[in-house]
């Protein structure tokens, strides 16, 4: 364990990172979607992460992310540097990227490469109303293929975050095992965020979801919700600190114990938390925000410890 610890404190003196999330006789990494820490900026973000506990960022390189997008050649290599610096991880980046027609897709993707980041969050297919759905399906393929394609070019890895929702793609799943049947899991694969999977299937569709998913599971991010009535009163899902939900964590974690899961994993925070929940630039009190991404943190690990990993 010290043997690799040292082995791990000398790459990152060295500005690099290891090429997995998860390192063999260490426990489950967990990264903060950087999107919370979005009041954050330079070294400000690593040193909040690091106190609070985590082991890496997963970092927004969208728009309105702490990286824009047409920025990514000049402002990433060193926000990842500054992180490394703290002994954090980037097992991750999130983007805006749909496929290779993406503004900027390229130079993402580059970048990434270049400082050993080897995932990447894409997304964001819709369904219309025009065409039946088994149509619009194999028409994502081609997409799909040539994004694959490029990924494998560069060496890195795509996860589709799925959302539930009208007419998402993802959100069911099995639809997404049909895009990605037969491609390579290592350049096109799934981010299951098992929040979002229970609010479309929170008695067993869950369960399916996740084994119909198989290996294409690249990364996990997690959430945890309750329904309750909006002022329409209907049914809708309001997202809860972690282990005050309805999401069956010790069974899910049991099942991904059971794989050969190897991250990245991600704590999102969606419930109210002074404005930190929807990215915005300044938050009501830090040190409130602070405690309950603590809080959630230790509850996460808790779940992780129970089940092994």
């Amino acid at each position: 364990m010290n043997n690799e610890i040292s082995r791990r404190s000398a790459l990152y003196a060295l500005g690099m990172a290891p090429a997995a999330f998860s390192v063999p006789g260490l426990r489950t990494h967990v990264a903060i979607f950087s999107k919370h820490l979005l009041f954050l900026h330079g070294n400000d973000l690593p040193e909040a992460a690091a106190k609070i506990g985590f082991d890496g960022i997963d970092l927004a390189v969208r728009k309105g992310g702490h990286v824009a997008p047409e920025r990514v050649r000049q402002d990433l290599p060193p926000l990842v540097a500054a992180i490394r610096q703290h002994h954090l991880e980037v097992p991750m980046l999130t983007t805006d990227i749909a496929d290779v027609d993406t503004p900027h897709c390229e130079d993402i993707l580059r970048t990434m490469s270049e400082l050993g980041i080897k995932h990447y969050r894409w997304g964001g297919f819709k369904y219309t109303n025009t065409q039946p759905m088994a149509a619009q399906i194999e028409a994502f393929k081609p997409r799909v293929e040539k994004l694959a394609a490029l990924n494998t070019r560069y060496g890195v890895g795509a996860m589709y975050h799925t959302h539930s929702g009208i007419n998402l793609v993802g959100a069911p799943i099995w639809d997404l095992h049909e895009i990605l049947r037969g491609m390579d899991p290592k350049a096109v694969g799934v981010n299951y965020d098992i929040g979002h999977a229970t609010v479309e299937g929170g008695f067993g569709g869950w369960i399916d979801s996740f084994r119909i998913t198989g290996e294409y599971v690249r990364g996990i991010a997690v959430k945890d919700f309750l329904w309750k009535k909006n002022a329409r009163e209907r049914w809708i899902p309001a997202w809860t600190p972690l282990g005050e939900g309805m999401v069956r964590f010790p069974e899910f974690f049991s099942m991904v114990a059971a794989t050969r899961f190897s991250g990245p994993l991600q704590l999102h925070f969606e419930y109210p938390l002074g404005g930190a929940e929807e990215g915005k630039g300044n938050v009501a009190n830090r040190d409130e925000v602070y405690a309950a991404m603590s809080r959630d943190l230790k509850r996460l690990r808790g779940y992780l410890a129970e089940a092994g990993l």
